[in-house]
């Protein structure tokens, strides 16, 4: 990665975010919704550590970690109560892109390299306070893992001057990330602390609470010439061609479904907002002013692309819309249909999501005569062997020269597949991030 990260940090107690692992002071009662602020307001990557301290609070925190990963589309690092094969496996399928081993406890090597050999030492990262217990694994932390975050006192110049001595400048070098987490640091001590070491990021202090300031930290940043992850457009406003207003018009999307949400305009000062903040601003011919979307109604629109067209004379913008996009209260301004043909609608992921959708609903409402809800009547043992089944005709199918089978049985098994996804709380998001992951 050619740029330093911002890490903000979430400590979890009881499915609560807490302020410090040793401080019982609640930041909010809803750890989803500050991580995708963090997200939206441009961090990295999130680092959650599980506060556990028994079975009970382990399986909400899990709970909590799993909808984080749900909801925000950047990289979840899992970590605390992290100490067996099982545990590792239970942060990774709970949708975090790497689960985090606690060196500071115990320098378990045996764990470190089963875990890097079965997930890869992509997926795990190691949690360490003094530079001594990076010596002490170092030859299965350069093998089987691929982050270092440093917790508690740690002296980070000695931790670095490890790392770049063992990893990044070594005869084979490898890439090792490292991430100190510090408890009290202001935007400009971190900007400080990327400047004058070699890191991959930064997590803690101001990170935690200040997100809103995410874009501004940032430019901070680059102005001290530390390479960061900001928005930087490849075109200037002079590229555009404009309509005779001085205005380019800006057609927004839905960034994952696609779905068109409306039509605005910019003006130099509208772009230059956009651009600087992450959040869509437009400029309002009939208030002749500067408007960011969603200041009145909650409803903002976070960047995730801008695009211009053929001509640099119209921005298509995907975002992350809050509510809704129309005055009206709908999700789209587009919703007075003119003409319309009947056509074709199966888009794939519209269809899994539909007909998952409707399974979900009849388990819901149970005593239909339906197959579905004879499948959830009879249990989990049923589906499976159900299942089993499927899978023998597609095996049976895939030996006959006529693809059409294969066809058939694949939409049985897949039917069959998302009422046992219903039963078990997985979504089609939850395995398109997996296969994403990939």
């Amino acid at each position: 990665m050619d740029y330093k990260q911002i890490v903000p940090s979430i400590f979890l107690k009881n499915g609560e975010a807490v302020e410090w692992p040793d401080k019982d002071e609640r930041i909010t009662d809803d750890p989803v919704q500050l991580a995708l602020n963090y997200a939206n307001y441009g961090a990295d990557s999130i680092i959650v550590f599980d506060l556990s301290e028994d079975s009970h609070s382990h399986a909400i925190n899990i709970g909590v970690i799993r909808n984080i990963c749900r909801t925000v589309d950047i990289p979840v690092i899992g970590s605390g109560n992290v100490g067996r094969l099982e545990d590792i496996k239970r942060m990774i399928y709970a949708g975090c892109y790497k689960a985090c081993l606690n060196f500071t406890r115990r320098i378990d090597t045996a764990l470190t390299e089963d875990a890097g050999r079965r997930f890869g030492r992509e997926h795990i990262a190691i949690a360490v306070d003094n530079v001594g217990q990076l010596e002490a694994g170092t030859i299965q932390i350069k093998n089987y893992v691929s982050e270092i975050i440093l917790i508690g006192s740690f002296d980070l110049e000695s931790c670095t001057e490890w790392v770049t001595k063992n990893c990044t400048r070594n005869v084979n070098p490898i890439n090792m990330g490292l991430i100190p987490v510090f408890s009290k640091k202001t935007f400009h001590d971190a900007a400080a602390v990327l400047r004058s070491y070699e890191i991959t990021g930064i997590s803690g202090g101001e990170l935690n609470y200040n997100y809103r300031e995410f874009m501004n930290f940032k430019r901070q940043c680059k102005g001290l010439g530390v390479s960061v992850n900001s928005f930087e457009s490849k075109l200037s406003w002079s590229d555009f061609k404009l309509n005779s207003d001085g205005m380019i018009p800006v057609v927004v999307q839905d960034y994952k479904n696609n779905d068109v949400l409306m039509l605005a305009y910019m003006n130099e000062k509208a772009y230059n907002a956009t651009i600087q903040s992450g959040i869509m601003t437009y400029w309002s011919r009939s208030r002749n002013e500067l408007w960011v979307k969603g200041d009145t109604s909650g409803h903002y629109q976070y960047v995730k692309s801008l695009t211009a067209d053929c001509d640099n004379d119209t921005i298509l913008a995907k975002v992350y819309q809050v509510g809704a996009a129309c005055h009206t209260g709908s999700r789209s301004c587009f919703f007075n249909e003119m003409v319309s043909k009947e056509f074709d609608k199966s888009n794939p992921m519209e269809v899994f999501n539909n007909v998952y959708r409707k399974i979900c609903e009849s388990s819901e409402a149970p005593g239909s005569d339906s197959y579905t809800n004879y499948m959830f009547d009879k249990g989990i043992d049923k589906l499976l062997k159900k299942l089993g089944e499927e899978c023998t005709e597609i095996i049976v199918a895939a030996k006959n020269p006529d693809p059409e089978e294969i066809k058939y049985s694949m939409a049985d098994w897949l039917y069959n597949a998302m009422i046992l996804m219903s039963e078990k709380g997985v979504t089609w998001e939850d395995v398109s991030k997996e296969i994403a992951h990939r």
